[in-house]
Order: structure tokens, then C-alpha cells, then sequence
């Protein structure tokens, strides 16, 4: 045996090094606890007070507290009963929906032309598209408004929905492509042996394969326009085609009289559909955000 693996041997079997070797394990482990308590509580904080500001009697931001003494459901009953709440709601589900469903069609075939034919100038299309994401979509906020006033899709949900799709289209087009080059070419060569054509592969043979990346973007385009507040500002001016981020935002800045705790009761209710739909999907939202890796 060699003087450096007896070495080696010595300080491996040696009880100092050992012992500091588990005191750095337990600082480390602390550490980790302390942060992600901390965060849990940076989090849920918020949360428990915008629970009991909505449970609180009263409009006031300034009278509400995390613990009410004297909870009452009444804002909730408010919502509904005086105030467009439901048409808010209704607006923004179509679209929300409208958006999910035609963004999720426009990516998975962009993505599937670009990871299974090889044609002209893809490379520099797909960077052109990755360069994209780096500038912020309101930078184009003058661009959409005077395009849709030319196209006369101002004031509709319409063109909201194809800001929002086709503003989604680079990034989600580069998570799916990197998804369907990990499924094996072999079954597109066996399927056209049989007589398939790109279509045919692309629906029952990609699809089928790609339900988790598709999940995760269908999801991220149903959330996307739920709460978003710059573009409805833009785009939507009557009360009667405003979404929900507009409605509270008015309930909680109104000149008249502001209402906060309506607001929280509002907010609360907006967040429980979409917490619910992430964890029932969330196995597929993890498999598909970390197998959808880009490749050229």
C-alpha cells in the first residue's frame, strides 16, 4: 500500500475530521430549515391577513385585523348581490379558457415543426425567438393598442386573448420543442413505415407522450390573464367587458369610497380555483418544467 492511500486511510478513519464533517452537516441543515421557514413565513403571512381582513366588519384597511373578533361573512354576500363580481369573474374565465386552449395549439405544433423537420433558416427562427423573451411585453404597449385600434379589436376580449396568445408563443414554443426532442424518433420512422402521416404521428403519438409539458403550459396560460392587470387597462374601457384584476383594482383605489375588505373577500375567492387546479396537476407541472430542457 502506497504512503498516500495509508494517508488518505488515517485521516478518513480519524474522529476529529468525522465530527467536524457532521457539525457542518447540522449548521447546513439548519440553515436550509431556517430559510425555507422563513419564506413559508414571508408567504403565508400575507395570506393569513388578507383571510381575516375579508372575515373583518366594516371597509376600512385601518380597522382590519389578521384576527377579527366579530367575523362576519358578509362581503362575500356583497359581492355577489351588489357589485358585477359575477360578470367579472365570467369574463375573465372565457378569457382565461380562450387563451389556454389557443395557446396550447399554436405551441405544440410550432414546437412539433420545429423539433421534427428541418427546413430554412430554423436555427436563426428559434434564437430570434429566445432573443424576444428578453425584452418585457409592455415595451410594445403603444405598438398593440394602435394595432388593435386598426384592426378594430380595441375594447374586446377578442383581442386581448391574441396579445396574450401570441405573446406566449416564443418561450412556451422553446419549453415544448426541448420536450419533444427527448421522444425517440424511432417511433415517427416505425408509424410512417405504417402508413402515418406527420398529422396522424403528431396527434397520436406526440400528444399522447407530451401530456405533461402540455399540462404545465396549458396551466401557466390559464393563470397568466387571471390576474393580469397592464394589458385589460390597455386594451378593455367599458365596465361591462372588465376582467376581475380591474374590478378589485377599482374596488380598492375607488375614488368614491375605498373597499378594501371587499376586496380581500374578492381576492380570496380568485385565488381558490386556481390553488385547487395546482394541486391536482402538479405532478404533471414538475415532470413537464423539468423535462421540457432546451436543445437546438
Amino acid at each position: 500500500m502506497t504512503e498516500m492511500a495509508i494517508n488518505t486511510k488515517k485521516e478518513s478513519n480519524n474522529p476529529k475530521k468525522k465530527k467536524s464533517i457532521k457539525y457542518g452537516a447540522i449548521i447546513f441543515k439548519t440553515f436550509i430549515y431556517f430559510l425555507l421557514i422563513s419564506i413559508a413565513v414571508i408567504v403565508i403571512l400575507p395570506l393569513l391577513w388578507l383571510v381575516g381582513s375579508s372575515l373583518n366588519p366594516g371597509m376600512s384597511l385601518f380597522g382590519s385585523t389578521m384576527f377579527p373578533e366579530n367575523p362576519t361573512f358578509m362581503h362575500y354576500r356583497n359581492l355577489f348581490f351588489e357589485t358585477d363580481y359575477l360578470l367579472w369573474y365570467k369574463n375573465t374565465l372565457k378569457i382565461a379558457t380562450s387563451n389556454m386552449l389557443l395557446s396550447v395549439v399554436l405551441t405544440t405544433l410550432t414546437a412539433y415543426a420545429f423539433s421534427r423537420f428541418r427546413f430554412k433558416g430554423r436555427k436563426i427562427t428559434l434564437m430570434a425567438m429566445l432573443v424576444l423573451q428578453m425584452f418585457p411585453g409592455f415595451m410594445a404597449m403603444t405598438a398593440i393598442f394602435v394595432l388593435l385600434l386598426h384592426l378594430g379589436l380595441l375594447n374586446t376580449h377578442m383581442g386581448l386573448i391574441l396579445v396574450y396568445a401570441g405573446g406566449q408563443i416564443p418561450f412556451n414554443t422553446w419549453l415544448a420543442k426541448g420536450y419533444f426532442d427527448g421522444i425517440p424518433r424511432s417511433l415517427d420512422e416505425a408509424a410512417k413505415i405504417d402508413g402515418a402521416s406527420s398529422f396522424t404521428i403528431f396527434i397520436k403519438i406526440i400528444l399522447p407522450l407530451a401530456r405533461p409539458i402540455i399540462t404545465f403550459i396549458a396551466l401557466t396560460n390559464f393563470i397568466a390573464p387571471w390576474m393580469d392587470f397592464i394589458f385589460p387597462r390597455l386594451i378593455l374601457r367599458t365596465a361591462c367587458q372588465r376582467t376581475l384584476a380591474l374590478g378589485l383594482y377599482d374596488m380598492a383605489t375607488g375614488q368614491q369610497a375605498t373597499h378594501f375588505t371587499l376586496f380581500a373577500a374578492g381576492a380570496i375567492l380568485v385565488a381558490i380555483p386556481v390553488t385547487l387546479l395546482f394541486l391536482y396537476l402538479q405532478k404533471h407541472i414538475v415532470e413537464g418544467l423539468t423535462k421540457g430542457a432546451v436543445k437546438m
